[in-house]
């Protein structure tokens, strides 16, 4: 790829805004866990309304997640992030205001709506900006920000709780996004100055938007990522809850615990990413996406398994961040396989699976209190996310991506590619 002098430095820190950006999505998204309860007790929420209320998000995020992907391909990722980064910070803050059951599913619901800009937006940075050895490692980065974020929440959260209510702790959350956005906007540009040249990035060089969203290796994508989410979403919805009242442990040591799983997820995030682009950078493309994903799923379903017979808040958590580490394991491949089979379309197809995957989301937290209710027991549902996982692994054996190939000279190193089917 040919750069200027300032090229590859600015690559780095457009990763390093986008990483900051996962860290205020997940910041944002998590703290309604930890709010649980208080806000189920001033506003009379039982668990069930409670899922409903987790889950309102999660319907939101999945149905806007080809649009938002289509705005960001449509309107370019500058103008796209900055315009839903603000909107959800304002209903992030709007949350605080709310007092009965049905107003504040509506703010949820358009929490996720608005949230469902920012990884298929991040994803065209990618595109635009990155090469495809270089991928991997990017989204590793970008996702281990939405962990972290994750994980910060549960503490920043208890104590803004103490000082500043369930309510004040809402509306303080808005304003790093807002933040966030007014410096992307003023400072980032849709495309480097000089631009990567892809000359085929589809699964065959005339291939549609339509045809790649139809593909088998799509709609194998799109049943993973569901498989995925539905476990994860436990992470991040009833994990916190759960610890409190299975295991009797106070807010702050359940904030305390609820941190470890993510950021072991983080750290997953990493390690599968650079094994992406350390796999494809070895000559072994068609495997580049698929080792990491079958392995990933594997761990994942040794860690549902074994919160399912947890005896101790600590076995649990144990537990949990086998599954969290493992399924974080497959975002990274996943991610980067869209990149590959979606080309300047890379927005929307990003957004196709993230929406098949937050519909697990949406499953997975009405799942919980409805299986535990049915069955008496938390375990089936862990056993349940076990199946689908061991799913997922088979669907990554089958899935086929591009064995994306530099030319030889004269073009060696100008960024230019051709895109071939995986044999």
């Amino acid at each position: 790829m040919t750069t200027g002098p300032n090229s590859g430095s600015r690559r780095y820190v457009v990763v390093a805004a986008l990483f900051i950006l996962s860290l205020i999505t997940y910041i944002d998204r998590a703290a309604i866990s930890t709010a649980k309860g208080p806000m189920a007790t001033e506003l009379s929420l039982s668990d069930a309304q409670m899922g409903a209320v987790f889950s309102a998000f999660a319907l939101g995020y999945a149905a806007a997640q080809i649009p938002s992907g289509w705005l960001a391909d449509r309107l370019g990722p500058r103008r796209a992030l900055a315009i839903v980064v603000v909107f959800w910070s304002l209903l992030t803050s709007l949350t605080g205001t709310m007092t009965r059951l049905g107003p504040l599913l509506g703010v949820r619901f358009l929490f996720g709506v608005a949230e469902a800009g920012a990884f298929p937006g991040s994803a065209r940075v990618f595109y635009n900006w990155l090469p495809a050895a270089e991928r991997g490692l990017a989204n590793g980065i970008l996702f281990s920000g939405a962990l972290l974020g994750g994980a910060i929440a549960f503490p920043m959260y208890s104590w803004l709780l103490d000082n500043y209510s369930w309510r004040g702790a809402f509306y303080i959350l808005g304003v790093p996004g807002v933040v966030w956005a007014v410096c992307w906007l003023i400072w980032f540009r849709d495309y480097p100055q000089d631009r990567i040249i892809h000359e085929s990035t589809a699964s065959t060089p005339t291939a549609s938007l339509g045809a790649v969203l139809r593909s088998r290796g799509m709609l194998l994508a799109m049943a993973q990522y569901f498989a995925g989410n539905f476990t994860f979403y436990i992470c991040i919805s009833w994990m916190h809850p759960y610890l409190i009242e299975h295991y009797g442990l106070s807010q702050r040591e359940a904030a305390r615990y609820a941190m470890v799983p993510l950021l072991c997820g983080a750290g997953a995030n990493w390690v599968a990413g650079l094994l992406v682009d350390a796999v494809y950078k070895s000559g072994l493309r068609a495997w580049s996406r698929r080792i990491p994903g079958i392995a990933g799923f594997a761990l994942a379903t040794a860690g549902v398994l074994w919160v399912s017979v947890a005896g101790s808040a600590t076995s649990a958590i144990i537990g949990f961040a086998i599954a969290t580490f493992g399924v974080e394991m497959t975002i990274s491949p996943s991610w980067a396989f869209c990149l590959d089979i979606g080309g300047k379309s890379s927005g929307t197809v990003s957004a196709a699976m993230n929406m098949a995957g937050n519909f697990g989301g949406f499953v997975s937290t009405n799942a919980f209190p409805l299986l535990r209710g049915l069955t008496g027991s938390p375990a089936t549902y862990f056993q349940v996310a076990a199946l689908l996982n061991l799913a997922a692994m088979v669907c990554w054996w089958s899935m086929r991506s591009l064995n994306t190939v530099r030319r030889s000279d004269p073009t060696r190193g100008s960024g230019r590619e051709l895109a071939q089917p995986q044999r």
